[in-house]
């Protein structure tokens, strides 16, 4: 071990080093203890890459950086969170570190010479169950633009809390070497060699080749894994190394349509395989397989009849302080969110159960009502055009927080459950009364908002001067009206129920972007007084923008037929940081001196459940 760093010494005052857990090409890696969160174990990752000369070493720091700024983007539950990057000097020598969570559980290598001592491998419901929660992940890091680039049984790990795999190694911070000498080689006059990395079996032709990656490079190595969980045979012992061609079928019994599935996985050519990990949910979810489970050593969730209910994971966000369900109102780089498919491929499931006639139920158990209860929720969701897998895993985050005792066990379709299923079935109706407020462009969404369209939709509303803060409290009023029980000092995102904030704010830009729900108020010649009457709808709201210099002196008074009407004002920032005035409160009246000059911003909203008429007076001196 490197005497410098060994276990009990503190680096940065910070991480106490627990032991060396491995090492390579550029440094080793430790389990340290986090001491500013209560002694929690963390990994810390050593960069010191093997190379020669000065510009090598400052070309593969400036990768890592960047490298480090690519994984702190890639914030997902069952991918490990990076925390930080940071240096540290021990006698005399520079070190360069970055943080990530430590994930407590197996790898899959591990689980499966398990069962191989045991005489089995893994089944073919187990692995359909790894898939439907694995290829969200994936997708989620390809549309970052990110190929793991390493897929095998080794970098995904069964998380003990919850038996969740999680997507470990990226092959990203591997690649650092390969590019220094890829562009030493160049700046020597050299033609530079392809940058091929991967594991042998594990990674396609075009990528152990030619160094290219694509979506389905990853794809093609999670196939490779999958079988070599079924079989227990390596890809050397399934690969014939003259044709290429997977032989498989005679160390595994699958069903045909899995197969094949598989098969389209492994294609040698690029050109022939799934795109992209949506494509294979797909196809899994046209098979018409058995009800899957979890296998023996995870705790099995509660499910309606058909629905596996997982409890929703975070995207290990850090720390946000919120305020007033001003959560989402911060950075996009600090916090975190995704598309559904983070939600969890347990949802894709039990979507696809739930929604599609409970295929293992023993309907003669099941009361002739209640069967039609459960089509009429179906077509319901259907006609709203509301993804199946997104719905499922939104009805089961709710009855999860409504019921946390129902944790750990698994609903059925006998009469003694008969209640928890009636129970089930009412969230979902309700929740299906709600979403029909969202309009259809927005509902069939749900599921597929990430991150970037809160930038996008920021710089929409910047551009009708209006501020990202104004914005949020039009989303929240027509939120909160219709979801009164969701805190609003929570971040949902990275929930459903984020991707149901998110549908309410994509129609309040839609309709900002109509000239709907704001107006820009113009004095008259020699004028210091506006008065402004409106009608807000439940759950309405309405922004206003009027230009003042600095210095000024503003009174702003609000009367409304309600107490339940909620006022902000946030100054323009030109020349200083932007700030709230006022910010979602019953305040009446405000006045005082302007602290800068340009357009100020008021928003009225209605939390009451009936319509409300408000006058907004601004008066100036």
């Amino acid at each position: 071990m490197n005497q410098l760093i060994y276990p009990g010494i503190v680096l940065r005052n910070h991480y106490t080093i627990v032991r060396e857990l491995g090492h390579g090409g550029f440094g080793r890696t430790y389990l340290a203890q986090d001491q500013h969160r209560f002694e929690e174990l963390c990994v810390l990752k050593e960069f010191a890459p093997q190379l020669q000369g000065s510009f090598a070493l400052k070309k593969s720091q400036e990768l890592f950086e960047r490298e480090a700024q690519i994984l702190y983007q890639l914030k997902h539950s069952q991918i490990p969170r990076f925390r930080e990057l940071f240096r540290e000097t021990i006698d005399n020598k520079g070190y360069l570190f970055f943080v990530q969570d430590y994930v407590e559980g197996l790898n899959y290598r591990s689980l499966l010479n398990q069962r191989l001592r045991q005489g089995v491998q893994f089944s073919e419901a187990e692995i359909i169950q790894l898939l439907f929660q694995l290829l969200p992940v994936l997708d989620y890091i390809h549309r970052y633009g990110v190929i793991h680039r390493d897929i095998s049984p080794e970098n995904i790990i069964q998380r003990q809390s919850d038996g969740l795999p999680i997507l470990i190694d990226f092959g990203g911070v591997k690649l650092i070497q390969a590019k220094v000498e890829s562009e030493l080689a160049a700046q020597q006059g050299q033609n530079p060699t392809p940058t091929c990395l991967g594991k042998v079996g594990y990674a396609p032709d075009e990528q152990m080749r030619l160094g290219r990656v694509y979506p389905n490079s990853d794809l093609y190595g999670l196939a490779a894994t999958i079988l070599v969980l079924l079989t227990g045979k390596e890809p050397q012992q399934l690969i014939d190394p003259q044709t290429l061609i997977w032989n498989w079928r005679k160390y595994t019994n699958l069903s045909p349509a899995f197969g094949e599935i598989l098969d389209k996985m492994l294609a040698y050519r690029q050109s022939d395989r799934f795109p992209s990990a949506p494509d294979i949910l797909t196809a899994l979810s046209a098979l018409n397989s058995p009800l899957i489970q979890p296998p023996p050593e995870q705790s099995i969730p509660v499910t309606q009849p058909g629905v596996t209910l997982t409890q929703n994971q975070s995207l290990s966000p850090p720390n946000i302080p919120t305020q007033g369900g001003k959560s989402f109102g911060i950075p996009a780089t600090l916090f975190v969110f995704i598309s559904v498919l983070i939600i969890g491929g347990l949802g894709w499931l039990g979507g696809r159960y739930w929604l599609n006639n409970y295929a293992n139920q023993d309907l003669n158990q099941i009361p002739r009502t209640e069967q039609k209860r459960q089509e009429a929720l179906r077509e319901q969701r259907r006609l709203l055009g509301i993804d199946f897998g997104f719905f499922a895993a939104l009805v089961n985050e709710e009855f999860y927080t409504r019921y946390p005792e129902q944790r750990g066990r698994t609903l059925t379709d006998a009469p003694s459950d008969a209640i928890w299923r009636e129970r089930w079935n009412k969230i979902a109706d309700k929740l299906l009364q709600r979403l029909g407020q969202l309009s259809e462009q927005s509902r069939i969404k749900l599921g597929t908002y990430r991150l970037d369209d809160l930038d996008q939709w920021k710089a929409t509303v910047n551009q009708l001067s209006l501020s990202s803060q104004s914005l949020y409290d039009l989303a929240d009023a027509k939120f909160f009206y219709l979801f009164p029980e969701q805190s609003r000092t929570a971040n949902l995102l990275g929930l459903p129920m984020g991707q149901v904030w998110q549908a309410f704010t994509d129609d309040v830009v839609r309709n900002l972007e109509a000239g709907l729900d704001w107006e820009r108020v113009e004095f008259a010649s020699k004028k210091t007084r506006k008065t402004l009457k409106e009608t807000l709808k439940p759950g309405g709201g309405k922004a206003y923008i009027a230009r003042f210099n600095k210095n000024q002196i503003l009174q702003v008074r609000l009367k409304s037929s309600e107490a339940s009407t909620l006022l902000s004002i946030y100054t323009p920032g030109t020349t200083q940081k932007a700030q709230s005035l006022l910010e979602d409160s019953s305040k009446r009246l405000w006045s005082g001196r302007l602290p800068d000059s340009g357009d100020y911003e008021f928003v009225v909203v209605s939390e009451s459940s009936k319509p409300i008429n408000y006058e907004l007076t601004l008066e100036t001196r």
